[in-house]
């Protein structure tokens, strides 16, 4: 047992007071876990669009004040009643989509999208309806059940996974969204077959991981898409057999990109993966 297990913790978060408003330092306290939850160290943490997406106040279930964040990993500090997957030590990543392995969604072969405490999740809150967080005697809301922008979280035992010791905490906290997102979305969701073509709008994480997805399925020409050419590179180490930028293409007058691209590739690509998050791209693609 940790020498803080049943204790609030001191500890400092950057806490998003309000929309549109810069994040703010503080120091917060974080309660014990209760039942079934898990009280966590987090050692590193990513930044997902998702976060400044909700932060810009473009959220409709976006909720203030409340610690961000949601790309994490740490250690467990403590554990409530009845919690048995965890033990203090252990190496975890924060879920945003929990499993509790016996609801329909769980059980159903077509997807994974856990619904056993969506509602509350919503909220703000952990499954029991109440928050963890307080600071300067206000309460704070939990994001996406993780709420990773702080040095301790408290999250259900469903939201967690363990990872093994040897993995680079640092490395494996872009497990819990942008990499599990775009290598799902080629392996689970597409079932990208060998030798198929494969384009990639978007080189961030999400779209990075989608790439290292596409190369393990055998994908035979995977395009990356972007407007920026200096993550041509990391494309391309990934997995990548080519990147384009849109604007750099010299198109015929009354030539569309989308045009140009079905003449060049054998009338268009087997797959495409939008990972932006963009409407206009995802319509014009």
């Amino acid at each position: 047992m940790s020498s803080t297990a049943g204790q609030v913790i001191n500890c400092k978060a950057a806490v998003a007071w309000s929309a549109k408003s810069p994040l703010s330092i503080e120091t917060i306290q974080v309660a014990p876990p209760r039942a079934h939850e898990v009280r966590v160290k987090i050692l590193y943490t990513a930044v997902c669009h998702t976060d400044a997406y909700t932060l810009d106040g473009h959220d409709p279930e976006g909720l203030f004040p409340v610690v961000l964040g949601h790309e994490g990993s740490g250690v467990v500090e403590s554990v409530g009643e009845g919690v048995t997957g965890f033990s203090v030590g252990d190496h975890v990543v924060p879920l945003y989509v929990p499993q509790c392995k016996e609801c329909d969604y769980c059980l159903n072969p077509k997807t994974n999208l856990c619904q056993k405490i969506r509602v509350t999740q919503g909220n703000g809150y952990l499954p029991d309806g109440t928050s963890r967080f307080t600071c300067n005697g206000k309460q704070l809301f939990h994001f996406m059940g993780c709420s990773t922008f702080s040095e301790y979280t408290v999250v259900a035992d469903i939201s967690l996974c363990k990872v093994n010791p040897t993995a680079p905490l640092e490395k494996v906290s872009l497990l819990g969204c942008g990499i599990s997102t775009g290598y799902g979305a080629v392996l689970n969701t597409c079932k990208v077959e060998q030798g198929s073509t494969v384009a990639v709008w978007g080189l961030g994480a999400v779209g990075l991981a989608v790439i290292m997805g596409a190369k393990a399925a055998g994908a035979k020409r995977i395009i990356g898409i972007d407007l920026i050419e200096s993550k041509f590179s990391s494309a391309k180490f990934f997995g990548a057999t080519e990147c384009i930028n849109p604007k750099s293409i010299q198109l015929a007058e009354g030539k569309s990109f989308q045009a140009w691209l079905v003449d060049n590739f054998d009338g268009g690509f087997d797959y495409t993966f939008e990972c932006i998050g963009n409407v206009h791209t995802m319509i014009d693609k």
